[in-house]
């Protein structure tokens, strides 16, 4: 059980980005997530690749040094090529050493000990406004399930038989943000792609 815990769930995403930031080139498959979300957390949780929260305030869970390293190991052996079974069959349950060395974690980011604090979020383009354009018009497309597709600054009005086109297009992208629960009132699916152990017979 990690002690001195400190991060919420929240937290600890933006801690593992800023950790993998140096010396990671991503996951070498293209059906591995470059960085754990949540949902990828709570599911290494469940088959023992990372510790339980060590702490809880009220409803809220809390984690500390060795969570951090147990997802930033996992994230550089993916990296390495390396499937989720062979990781669990080195990881789970591994020492403090074991995950100091493989995770790698820069020694700054921890400089402040349990208490340190994220790295400020790095610009999210998918959700910030784009700037208005110089005529301070902004032209959209209206999506099913409230969402609005918004065109780059200095784009022309859509007419009828473009807005008919892109919501056909648009269509396998609000499925599928459906189908993870990103959308009101949609519940999330289970993971879908290698963060799931490996199965006899799967790809």
């Amino acid at each position: 059980m990690s002690t001195g815990a400190r991060w919420t769930i929240d937290e600890l995403v933006e801690l593992v980005g800023t950790a993998l930031s140096r010396g990671y080139g991503g996951a070498t498959s293209g059906r591995v997530r470059d960085l754990p979300d949540r949902r990828a957390v709570r599911w290494y949780t469940t088959i023992g690749l990372v510790d339980r929260p060590g702490a809880m305030r009220g409803r809220t869970a809390l984690y500390g040094t060795r969570q951090l390293r147990q997802l930033v190991a996992i994230k550089r052996r993916q990296a390495a090529g390396r499937t989720l079974a062979q990781i669990q069959a080195e990881l789970a349950g591994a020492t403090d050493d074991t995950l100091r060395e493989v995770a790698a974690v820069p020694d700054d980011l921890l400089a402040g000990g349990e208490t340190a604090q994220p790295a400020p979020a790095r610009a999210r383009f998918w959700v910030e406004p784009p700037a208005p354009p110089t005529d301070g018009a902004v032209h959209g497309v209206r999506l099913p399930d409230g969402l609005l597709l918004v065109l780059p600054p200095g784009a022309s009005a859509p007419g009828p038989d473009d807005l008919a086109a892109v919501r056909a297009a648009a269509a396998p992208l609000v499925e599928e943000l459906a189908a993870r629960g990103l959308l009101p009132g949609a519940p999330p699916s289970p993971p879908t792609d290698t963060d799931q152990p490996d199965r006899p017979g799967g790809s």
